[in-house]
């Protein structure tokens, strides 16, 4: 099978995996607090033995006993990541809805199977008082949970993460920021948690120069425009790499057929 067809398949393969990123992307444009994701290539050479040999030469005239090296470059993808970029900010006037001003600062929140960390600033009041996400996963203070008491008619939220409740602080949204935010990944519903086998170290935002914007969301950093293009991009790429897979196909059976009838 020709080198030809190899490359087009991985190649289609390659545009299908980016094909999905950009879905995603656009299908959480109006999500609160998320965060696009690209994808990073590399180069992968094919090495063949004849290409580390440098065969000296007695004359300009001498002919060489090997061919020349020959590199061949085949695209892949490297990584994925996450672009942390802050998104817009947009007033909604719900004194439960914290946008979070600065890229390295994360919520904490509490699930079934440990804390996690998210940067969806939308939150709600159960029954008990407790200030959770849409999820039911309790937003976490230096405290513990924050539970807002019964008949509270006025909730305010300071930039430091001092949650007011008529008049009274009864805590502080715990504002995390990690020493390489690359160290997490997306286990879905827009929360974060650190990759396996590595070791992330938290510190608090706030120093760090992080602040809280009360009755405000933060927008999905995703340019429709921008993945719009992508998107076109990718599928006119897929279109060629079929078109080369077809070719090599049609090339290996004139060939096929050829040795068919000579040897016929």
């Amino acid at each position: 099978m020709q080198d030809a067809l190899f490359s087009g398949l991985f190649g289609a393969l390659t545009t299908e995996h980016r094909m999905n990123f950009i879905a995603n992307n656009l299908a959480n444009v109006n999500t609160s607090g998320y965060k696009r994701e690209t994808l990073a290539f590399k180069d992968t050479m094919a090495h063949y033995a004849h290409d580390e040999i440098r065969e000296p030469l007695m004359n300009l005239r001498s002919k060489p006993l090997f061919p020349e090296p020959k590199n061949m470059a085949r695209p892949r993808i490297a990584v994925s990541r996450i672009d942390y970029a802050q998104g817009a900010m947009k007033a909604t006037g719900d004194p439960l809805d914290v946008a979070i001003n600065g890229e390295n600062a994360f919520f904490r929140v509490g699930t079934p199977n440990g804390d996690f960390l998210t940067r969806n600033g939308h939150f709600v009041l159960s029954s008990e008082g407790v200030v959770m996400t849409a999820q039911g996963f309790p937003l976490q203070g230096t405290g513990g949970d924050i539970v807002i008491p019964p008949g509270t008619r006025d909730v305010v939220i300071g930039a430091d993460g001092q949650v007011w409740a008529n008049g009274v602080v009864v805590n502080q949204i715990a504002l995390v920021n990690v020493d390489n935010p690359q160290n997490l990944e997306k286990m879905g519903q827009n929360l974060y948690r650190p990759r396996q086998n590595v070791e992330v170290e938290e510190g608090d935002a706030y120093l760090a120069g992080a602040r809280l914007e009360q009755g405000f969301l933060e927008a999905a950093n995703v340019e429709v425009v921008s993945e719009m293009v992508n998107m076109i991009e990718v599928q006119r790429q897929f279109e060629a790499y079929q078109k080369v897979m077809q070719s090599a196909d049609a090339l290996d059976r004139q060939a096929n057929e050829r040795i068919g009838k000579r040897q016929g």
